[in-house]
C-alpha cells in the first residue's frame, strides 16, 4: 500500500496523508459504532503494514467517524457464530493488529471522541500516545455480558495503576475523560471544538524531530518496560551510543555547541 496526499477508503476505513509524511486513519462504520469486526481488523492491518514499509511516513493519527471511538468487538457478530475456532481467529486477527502500533516505527496517536469500550479501549491504550474530548468515556465492558477482557488487559495494565485497571475489568463501568486523563490511560482531554488543534500540537512536535531518534526511541521504550533493570540500561546505553552515531544526533550536538538551530538531514 502507498500512502500518497490523496484519500482513499479500504472498506470501513479510510486513510489520508498530508505532506509532511502525517498518515490520519478513521474508522468509518458508525453505524456498527465502528466495531472491531474481521473487515475493520483487516482494514487496518493493511493500512499499517503499509505504513511500516514506507520511510517518508512521520506519524499516524487513529480517528473515528460517529458518535463512538469504538465499541470493540461486535457482539452480535460472536453470538452468531459460537465456534471456538472463530473465536480464536478473531481475537488472534485483532492482536496482531495491536501488535503492529505497538512495533510500529513511528508514533501513533488516538484521537478519541465518544465511547471507547471493551477492545476500543484496548485500542485507545494501544496506541503510543492519545488526546480525547471531555465528553470521551472509556471502559473494558465485556464482563458485563459474561466475557472477561483479557486481551484489552494487555496494554490497559501498561498504562494506568494496576489496581483502577482491575476495577476496570472486574465491574466493566466506564470513566470518564477527566478520570482517564488522571490515571494516564490518555494524554490531554480538551472540548470537542478544539480536539483537531489539540492533536496537531503533538503532531508538529513529533514531526519537528528526526525520525530514526523517534523510532529508536519508541522501540526502546517498550522493549526495555519488559526487562529487568540491568537489562533495561544495558539496552538503552547501546541505544543511545548508536542513536548518538546517526547523522541528525551529530547535527544536533553540533548545532547545541555552536547555539544554533539543527538542521535534520532525515527529517
Amino acid at each position: 500500500m502507498t500512502f500518497d496526499t490523496a484519500p482513499f477508503s479500504e472498506g470501513p476505513l479510510r486513510a489520508a496523508r498530508d505532506a509532511r509524511g502525517v498518515v490520519t486513519l478513521t474508522l468509518d462504520d458508525p453505524q456498527r459504532f465502528n466495531a472491531l469486526g474481521h473487515e475493520m481488523l483487516a482494514a487496518l492491518q493493511k493500512a499499517l503494514n503499509g505504513i511500516a514499509a514506507d520511510e517518508s511516513i512521520r506519524a499516524v493519527v487513529l480517528a473515528a467517524n460517529g458518535r463512538a471511538f469504538c465499541a470493540g468487538h461486535n457482539l452480535k457478530d460472536m453470538a452468531a457464530t459460537p465456534e471456538l475456532a472463530f473465536y480464536q481467529d478473531l481475537f488472534a486477527q485483532c492482536g496482531r493488529m495491536m501488535l503492529s502500533i505497538h512495533k510500529l516505527p513511528v508514533p501513533v496517536i488516538a484521537k478519541v471522541k465518544g465511547m471507547a469500550t471493551a477492545a476500543g479501549c484496548q485500542l485507545v491504550a494501544q496506541c503510543d500516545l492519545a488526546v480525547a474530548t471531555d465528553d470521551s468515556s472509556f471502559a473494558t465492558s465485556g464482563i458485563q455480558y459474561g466475557l472477561f477482557c483479557s486481551t484489552p488487559s494487555v496494554p490497559l495494565v501498561r498504562n494506568v495503576p494496576a489496581k483502577v485497571a482491575m476495577e476496570m475489568l472486574l465491574t466493566g463501568e466506564f470513566i470518564d475523560a477527566k478520570t482517564a486523563l488522571e490515571q494516564g490511560l490518555v494524554n490531554r482531554v480538551v472540548g470537542a471544538e478544539g480536539l483537531d488543534a489539540e492533536v496537531e500540537k503533538l503532531v508538529a512536535s513529533i514531526v519537528s524531530k528526526p525520525r530514526t531518534a523517534v523510532a529508536m526511541g519508541k522501540a526502546l521504550v517498550y522493549q526495555q518496560r519488559e526487562m529487568g533493570i540491568d537489562s533495561a540500561y544495558q539496552l538503552a546505553g547501546q541505544t543511545m551510543a548508536v542513536n548518538m552515531m546517526d547523522v541528525d544526533a551529530q547535527e544536533g550536538a553540533r548545532a547545541f555547541v555552536e547555539k544554533r538551530k539543527p538542521v535534520w538531514t532525515k527529517a
